[in-house]
């Protein structure tokens, strides 16, 4: 029993390395970075950043359906960012109690099926005969174009987050089993 002390070692943390005013720095996930995932979601950034950009550079006044347009890419865009910035520091690991890969499949399926009307409405609204007098029909076209790539984007997001939540070809019933035999 002599022994017992020197054959126990205690640590102790500060409070700091487990609350979000950690550094942000030391955190970073650069797997995410080489990731289909992370590719996936920086490629929908920056292409529905060009898709509400050309939006807000072109006159819509006659066409107030490109509101609805502007609305799906402003905001996929915002809650891109936002949860590529999440799972870049893996700040998700933090809010564990969220059932973050069925929220992201939900997200993605949300986005695609959103960003295709949007881009059904954009490219419904690009008047091919307006072409050598108005000035917005580039922009609208590019807009139209960009608008169904970033569908694209989410539509495959959604079918690999699908694919990952789902546990690629094995089902519920088996993943409980190997769940409740490794607890």
């Amino acid at each position: 029993m002599s022994e017992f002390p020197a054959k126990v070692s205690t640590r102790t943390s500060s409070p700091a390395s487990g609350s979000l005013s950690a550094p942000l720095s030391s955190t970073v996930d650069t797997e995410f970075l080489k990731s289909l995932f992370g590719v996936l979601m920086a490629v929908e950034i920056v292409l529905g950043c060009l898709v509400w950009a050309l939006i807000a550079d072109t006159y819509y006044q006659p066409y107030p359906s490109y509101g609805w347009v502007m609305f799906v890419a402003v905001f996929f865009w915002l809650v891109t960012v936002i949860l590529y910035g999440m799972y870049l520091f893996q700040l998700q690991l933090k809010l564990y109690m969220i059932p973050w890969p069925i929220v992201i499949v939900i997200f993605n399926i949300a986005a695609a099926v959103l960003y295709a009307t949007a881009f059904i409405t954009s490219a419904a609204s690009v008047e091919p005969y307006s072409w050598p007098h108005s000035p917005d029909y580039n922009r609208r076209a590019a807009a139209s174009f960009f608008a169904c790539l970033v569908m694209i984007g989410y539509g495959v997001s959604a079918f690999l987050s699908f694919r990952a939540w789902r546990g690629d070809g094995s089902n519920a019933a088996t993943n409980q089993a190997a769940v409740s035999n490794h607890a």
